[in-house]
C-alpha cells in the first residue's frame, strides 16, 4: 500500500474532540508523517464527586489485602499515567493530590508530581502530601519506597502492571473498587468499551492489512522496537494491522533496534511517541538510524506519532486514542 498524505489533512470525529493532523513537516516536504492528536486528553468524568462506599477491602495484585477507609487524598503513580487518568474519569479528580510524570493531561496540571527523574518514587514527596490511599504497580519504584509507605500505615494498592487492550475493563473496575465507587467503575467500563468498539468500526473493511512497528526512541542512546507484550502490539492489532515486531519473531516487549531486526520486521509504517521522535530530530533523524531506510516504511517515510503520555496509557481514554490513530492510519490521502 502506497499513500501520500497531504500536509493539510485535518480530520475531526464529531463528539469526541479528536483530531488526526497531517504532517508537521514544512510545506513541500515529501514526508508522509502524521501526528495523531487527542484534542483534549483529559478523561471525561462519568460522575462528579461520587459518594464512596467505604471502608472497603481489596486484594492487590501482589496478593496483599488492603483496607481503604478514606479516598479524600489519592496518590496515583505508575509508568503510564493510567491510575491518575482512571481516578479523574471516575469523578474523583478533586481528590487526587499526587501523580506520576506520565499523567500530563490538563485536568491534573496543578497536581504535584511525586516521581523523581520521571520514574522514581519520592517517599518524602508522597508523605508530605498526607495521602489516604496510594494506587500503584511494579512499573514504577523502587519497591522499597512503596514498602516504606505501606509500613507508615498508608493503604498501598498494587494493580496489574500489564497494559493491554483486553485488560482495560478489569483495570478500570479494580481501581473503582479500591476507591469505593464500584458503580462508577461499571459505568466507565461500559463507556470505554463502547468507544473501543466505535474505533474498531473505523477500520475500513477493504483495507490492506498493514505491518506497523512501534519504536521507542529517547535520543540516539535508546532506540528500541516493540515486540510481543509491548502494549503497542495489542493496540496495533485492534486497529486491523499486524505488529511488525511480533510478526518478525521478537518475543520480548522491546529489543534494541538493529538493521537485521528492522529488515526482518519490514514494516509498512512506524508508530512512535511524539517526544521520542523529536528527540532524534524528527523524521529526518529517524532515517539516520541504521536499517530504517531499508524498510518499506522508511522508503515511503510513513510515520505516525502521538503524545507520549497518551498513546500507551490503556485507561479510560483508550477508545478515544484508538479512534485518533485509526484516522491517522486510514484517513484521507492523496493518490
Amino acid at each position: 500500500m502506497s499513500k501520500r498524505w497531504t500536509a493539510a489533512a485535518l480530520v475531526v470525529i464529531a463528539g469526541f474532540g479528536l483530531v488526526a493532523c497531517g504532517s508537521n513537516e514544512q510545506p513541500g516536504s515529501t514526508h508522509q508523517a502524521r501526528t495523531a492528536v487527542l484534542e483534549d486528553s483529559s478523561p471525561v468524568p462519568v460522575s462528579k464527586n461520587p459518594v464512596a462506599s467505604l471502608p472497603t477491602t481489596v486484594t492487590g495484585f501482589d496478593g496483599v489485602p488492603v483496607t481503604i477507609t478514606d479516598n479524600s487524598r489519592i496518590v496515583a503513580a505508575d509508568r503510564y499515567g493510567t491510575f491518575a487518568a482512571t481516578t479523574v474519569a471516575l469523578g474523583l479528580g478533586d481528590n487526587l493530590v499526587g501523580r506520576d510524570t506520565s499523567a500530563k493531561f490538563p485536568a491534573v496540571a496543578d497536581v504535584p508530581v511525586v516521581t523523581v527523574g520521571g520514574q522514581s518514587l519520592s517517599a518524602e514527596a508522597i508523605l508530605n502530601l498526607n495521602p489516604t490511599v496510594i494506587l500503584t504497580d511494579t512499573t514504577i519504584g523502587p519497591q522499597s519506597v512503596q514498602e516504606q509507605l505501606r509500613a507508615a500505615g498508608i493503604p498501598v494498592v498494587f494493580f496489574d502492571p500489564t497494559r493491554t487492550l483486553e485488560g482495560v475493563p478489569n483495570q478500570i473496575q479494580a481501581v473503582a473498587d479500591a476507591l469505593g465507587v464500584p458503580e462508577q467503575g461499571k459505568a466507565l467500563v461500559s463507556r470505554t468499551e463502547g468507544e473501543i468498539a466505535a474505533a474498531r468500526d473505523l477500520v475500513p473493511d477493504n483495507a490492506e492489512q498493514l505491518k506497523i512497528a512501534f519504536l521507542y526512541l529517547r535520543g540516539t542512546a535508546i532506540t528500541m522496537i516493540g515486540g510481543d507484550g509491548s502494549g503497542a502490539d495489542s493496540l496495533i492489532e485492534a486497529l486491523g494491522a499486524v505488529d511488525a515486531g511480533t510478526a518478525s519473531g521478537i518475543t520480548s516487549n522491546f529489543v534494541a533496534i538493529t538493521s537485521e531486526a528492522l529488515i526482518a520486521a519490514a514494516p509498512d509504517a512506524f508508530l512512535v511517541m511524539t517526544d521520542g521522535l523529536a528527540s532524534i530530530g524528527g523524521v529526518d533523524g529517524l532515517e539516520k538510524i541504521p536499517g530504517i531506510a531499508q524498510t518499506p516504511a522508511g522508503k515511503n517515510q510513513r510515520v505516525i506519532d502521538m503524545e507520549d503520555g497518551v498513546i500507551l496509557s490503556f485507561g479510560p481514554n483508550t477508545g478515544r486514542v484508538m479512534q485518533v490513530l485509526a484516522e491517522a492510519i486510514y484517513g484521507p490521502a492523496d493518490s
